[in-house]
């Protein structure tokens, strides 16, 4: 008698422990990676952007450079063709806002903070770029001309337009989604 009412409630119980293990595996975080290069296409580091649900996290990770402080854009095209690197044209700036931090009128969504390169040629930066998205919305990063991480020679002011008198590119890495 006690083994009926425990015949009664398994099925019930394997029920609903089959609806618990059901559930759709999360898709992976889009991404986008470069690989950066000096114009002699010599390697000098990685940049990785990940999209999250509060916009996109991003870092450069840099080798092979002079020591100081060096700033670090996201341009607004695909491309790296030395020596110059401005095949890779402006920053990113889907907004129309005005260039730096510390422009009233600024933003532009590829300016990032400037980055330490120590004696040993490294640096690296960690950012947040609010509210944007890899491949989606109305402002893509990866839009039809793409977009590419860009390493200049001297730190940026973050407030010059158009480019916070960051002097030349030194490194740049086209990023690729995936």
């Amino acid at each position: 008698m006690k083994i009926f009412p425990f015949l009664t409630a398994l099925p019930i119980v394997l029920a609903a422990s089959a609806c618990a293990t059901t559930s759709a595996t999360p898709s992976a975080a889009p991404t986008a990676s470069a690989k950066l290069a000096a114009a002699d296409g010599s390697a000098r580091g990685t940049a990785m952007v990940t999209q999250a649900g509060d916009g996109l996290h991003v870092v450069v990770k840099a080798t092979g450079l002079t020591p100081g402080i060096h700033a670090v854009h996201i341009h607004t095209t695909g491309q790296c063709a030395g020596p110059d690197f401005t095949s890779a044209g402006g920053h990113w700036n889907p907004t129309a806002r005005k260039h730096g931090k510390d422009n009233p009128a600024g933003m532009h969504m590829g300016d990032m903070p400037n980055m330490t390169v120590g004696s040993d040629g490294t640096g690296a930066i960690e950012y947040h770029i609010a509210d944007a998205m890899i491949g989606e919305g109305a402002t893509p990063l990866l839009d039809t001309d793409g977009a590419a991480v860009v390493v200049h020679a001297q730190a940026d002011d973050n407030m010059s337009d158009p480019a916070g008198n960051a002097g030349g590119r030194v490194a740049c890495g086209v990023l690729a989604a995936g």
